[in-house]
């Protein structure tokens, strides 16, 4: 075999060398992460940070009530193969995280967004979650500056696990939190249109602990006991008295917990009952997000309460699109 033969063969050789390698960086830079959520607005949170490079499951089904929620056998692999596990924490979901700890990866790390997003000094106690139970109220959510903040805490950690994505992670967080900007604008303005007087809230569920105070609104009850069951007697005209004082227009619930106790005291006080709040189920397309469902929260919102429900008309719901 000559000189120039051997040469040809190594060239070869070395092309193909080359040509292997590059197809398995291809294929690696092309492997989605996956991530398992629980509640469906931090899933939705996710989507749209990880837009084209994650793929997502949310173990809490919608229409479940979250606190109650206990995994199935089926969800023992979906949290065995994720890479992160993405939570709310602040005891929302114990069951599930407990699980978790048990059989996810040794490397998979469970992110807590709640804990991160929050001091502990600021963490809320009420009649739902009374500070000597030990679990605060987990619902950060509904308060967009927080919702935010998940959404930059998911950035942060969809990057260190998978840095080769980092610009992509970014222009999807920007683009989402720009949306979430404007979210937050519109509920200050609803907000602006509810008469003083009606700036206040009974709800069944108490949801909506850290989200008053940031757009100047007043949780007056919530009806929903820390048992997570109906309340009393004695609570029911505890609150019938409270709403006849504060002379609340409206009580409001949702589908996820249907109560009597909460038609009962409507029909007592005279005010309206809307059941159609949500504060972890999203609503029906083209608005199924979590910008969609607060946008829906708030029509129905600042229209039972005097306002104008057009508030919202300018809020994006679309979610990303891989």
């Amino acid at each position: 075999m000559n000189e120039s033969i051997r040469l040809a063969i190594k060239f070869l050789l070395c092309v193909l060398v080359l040509f292997s390698v590059n197809v398995v960086h291809a294929d690696d830079s092309n492997k989605r992460i996956n991530v398992v959520t629980t509640v469906a607005p931090i899933t939705n949170i996710v989507q749209n940070v990880g837009a084209g490079y994650v793929d997502v499951t949310g173990v809490v089904p919608d229409g479940v009530d979250s606190h109650t929620f206990e995994p199935v056998p089926t969800d023992v692999k979906t949290l065995g193969a994720a890479d992160i596990i993405i939570v709310n924490g602040l005891d929302l979901e114990l069951p599930t995280v407990k699980l978790a700890e048990k059989v996810k990866k040794v490397k998979t790390p469970i992110v807590r967004l709640g804990n991160h997003a929050l001091r502990r000094e600021d963490w809320r106690y009420d009649f739902s979650f009374p500070r000597e139970h030990g679990h605060p109220n987990p619902h950060l959510w509904p308060n967009i500056a927080l919702a935010m903040r998940y959404a930059e805490i998911t950035r942060d950690n969809l990057i260190a696990l998978d840095p080769r994505h980092k610009e992509g992670y970014i222009a999807n967080a920007a683009a989402y939190l720009a949306k979430l900007g404007v979210l937050d604008e519109a509920i200050f303005n609803c907000v602006k249109t509810i008469p003083e007087k009606n700036r206040k809230l009974v709800t069944y569920h108490d949801s909506f602990a850290y989200f008053a105070p940031r757009y100047g609104m007043m949780v007056i009850a919530a009806i929903q006991p820390a048992s997570f069951s109906e309340p009393g007697p004695r609570e029911v005209i505890r609150i019938i008295k409270q709403i006849n004082k504060e002379k609340v227009p409206a009580i409001f619930g949702s589908e996820v917990f249907p109560s009597k106790a909460a038609e009962q005291i409507a029909r007592e006080t005279g005010v309206k009952f809307i059941d159609q709040l949500s504060d972890d189920e999203l609503p029906p397309p083209p608005n199924n997000s979590f910008i969609g469902m607060m946008a829906n929260n708030m029509a129905i919102m600042t229209e039972a309460l005097g306002g104008n429900p057009g508030c919202v008309a300018n809020v994006d719901t679309r979610n990303a699109i891989p």
